[in-house]
């Protein structure tokens, strides 16, 4: 962890806002969320991909910066991402699928910003060290959902998770070694249940 980063100044709850639904960010702002996450890739449908950076184009503000998700490394929207990124209000990038560092850099180099990488596949894990250790990258982020995907894992309903436990963990191990702060767990994506909520959050 940088010690100069005090963990009660990092955010602790993040909130995702389609990036095609520009009409939730005022709301998502004012929501008492630590930090709001627009995203332009699982929330946003292929062919509404440009629409949805054009939108987030005119809604970025210096003085109310946001934390973009962009589009994978690889996929035909990730160079328009970064470009958009450069903005004075993106606070953070958000990068999906991270599994290198070549994509890190590319966005550190492309953007001049802080970078969050998200770790949710075999090949992500493997080279998470290496990942965590890229100058820019602030924190990891833990992709429970893609991950259990990625390996093939079904997780029981009751949303404990308990069977990333271990790959949660290394998460957990790397951003220490690579003296990160303490790493982003994955998203709860069950809203309309606040007891799951509240037990997500504990």
């Amino acid at each position: 962890m940088n010690m100069a980063t005090s963990p009660h100044s990092l955010p602790r709850v993040y909130l995702f806002v389609p990036a095609d639904r520009p009409e939730r960010f005022a709301k998502a702002r004012a929501s008492g969320a630590d930090a709001v996450i627009v995203d332009l890739e699982d929330a946003v449908a292929p062919e509404a991909k440009a629409r949805a950076r054009d939108a987030l184009a005119l809604a970025l503000d210096e003085s109310g910066p946001l934390i973009v998700r962009i589009n994978a490394a690889g996929s035909p929207w990730f160079e328009d991402d970064l470009k958009l990124c450069r903005h004075p209000g993106v606070a953070e990038v958000m990068l999906p699928k991270a599994e290198g560092i070549d994509a890190v850099c590319t966005v550190v180099e492309t953007t001049f910003k802080d970078v969050l990488p998200i770790i949710e596949s075999a090949r992500g894990l493997h080279e998470m060290d290496n990942i965590a250790r890229v100058p820019g990258v602030v924190r990891l982020a833990f992709g429970s959902v893609d991950l259990a995907l990625d390996l093939g894992i079904d997780c029981a309903p009751d949303g404990a998770e308990t069977e990333l436990l271990a790959f949660r963990s290394q998460v957990v191990l790397a951003s220490r070694l690579a003296g990160l702060a303490a790493p982003v767990d994955g998203v709860s994506t069950a809203i309309d249940d606040l007891q799951r909520l509240q037990a997500d959050a504990e």
